[in-house]
């Protein structure tokens, strides 16, 4: 065994999914049950490209530990593992990112709980770094001199993950997003359109911008059900993106034309970053024939109110996702 984070022993796992030609990583709906007394983190392999192409990785050296990881920290009360992530890269190098590829997660045992850590791909778009009480030293290194550099085994792993998936060389990402809790259908007599959300779902709905914000998207559509309108006007607001209305990227337009509903869906998604509202029906719709034409096959579609999946594209052509199936802080 070797000591991690200057605490216990350290017996890691790092889980990562792949099915088929796709990779697939999610963030389930309740982590808290999945582990043994568990402290969340979210951490970045931190890249950039230079000369012309070649990759650097970002390794950090913390005095209180006297090592050389990855930059990474605790989930803090009311965060979400994404806003977590962005933060801490902020703190701990000084540098703005945007987050990329979800890795999974690193689960070790430190005293009596277990240290679950969620890393992301982020690159590095602006900023320097700054030394501080957590962080001393920043080094932009190889890939080769990353691994040789870095203190624990687990960390290497992490970073040969990442090194997988960038070089697919993904230009485009999409991030499809279920609208937030409404007010059940049965009880509301009016215009299904108009049905609103509940408290959760404006919960929900706030505490998308910390999930999605980390990813940097440019561009923000919806559906035309007002609770798919609800649900993006927080991201729209604090972002600062116009939102935009298209009643073809919800369940109407999908049942009425699912070729029209494909066509409005490509429509809005072709900036490098782009975010759509949607419902349970034109999602997993859409996703299906994604999917399909890029021979991936995800075993279990899970559309949760207010999740997000995370569309990774090179070209028109989907290199994977990731599905977040909630903005709500980690408790």
């Amino acid at each position: 065994m070797i000591s991690h984070s200057g605490i216990g022993d350290l017996s890691t796992s790092l889980a990562l999914s792949h099915h088929g030609n796709g990779h697939i990583s999610r963030i389930g709906s309740g982590p808290t049950e999945e582990f043994a007394r568990p402290t969340f983190a979210s951490g970045a392999v931190l890249w950039r490209q230079v000369n012309g192409g070649e990759l650097e990785i970002a390794v950090v050296h913390r005095p209180r530990y006297d090592d050389w990881s990855l930059p990474k920290g605790k989930v803090d009360p009311g965060e979400n593992l994404p806003g977590t992530a962005i933060r801490e890269i902020k703190e701990e190098t000084g540098f703005d990112a945007t987050l990329g590829w979800l890795l999974g997660y690193v689960h070790y045992p430190v005293s009596s709980r277990t240290k679950v850590v969620y890393y992301w791909t982020a690159e590095v778009t602006s900023g320097e770094f700054i030394k501080n009480d957590e962080v001393d030293e920043l080094r932009w290194v190889s890939v080769e001199t990353a691994h040789e550099l870095l203190s624990y085994d687990v960390d290497s792993q992490v970073v040969k993950a990442a090194e997988g998936v960038l070089a697919l060389g993904c230009d485009r990402r999409v991030l499809y997003i279920r609208h937030a809790k409404a007010h059940d259908r049965k009880g509301w007599a009016g215009d299904d359109n108009l049905r609103p959300l509940t408290k959760k779902g404006r919960r929900q709905s706030e505490m998308l911008v910390s999930a999605v914000e980390g990813y940097r998207p440019t561009v923000l559509s919806s559906a035309l059900p007002e609770r798919c309108v609800h649900t993006g006007e927080p991201v729209s607001q604090d972002l600062g993106l116009e939102l935009t209305v298209d009643v073809n990227l919800g369940d109407e337009g999908w049942s009425e034309d699912s070729a029209k509903a494909m066509d409005a869906f490509r429509a809005a998604t072709t900036a490098p970053v782009s975010a759509v509202v949607a419902q349970g029906a034109v999602i997993p719709g859409v996703l299906s024939r994604i999917c399909a034409a890029s021979d991936i096959e995800v075993e279990d579609m899970r559309v949760k109110k207010s999740s997000i999946w995370v569309l990774h594209f090179k070209g028109e052509k989907l290199l994977g996702l990731d599905y977040l199936a909630s903005p709500l802080p980690v408790k």
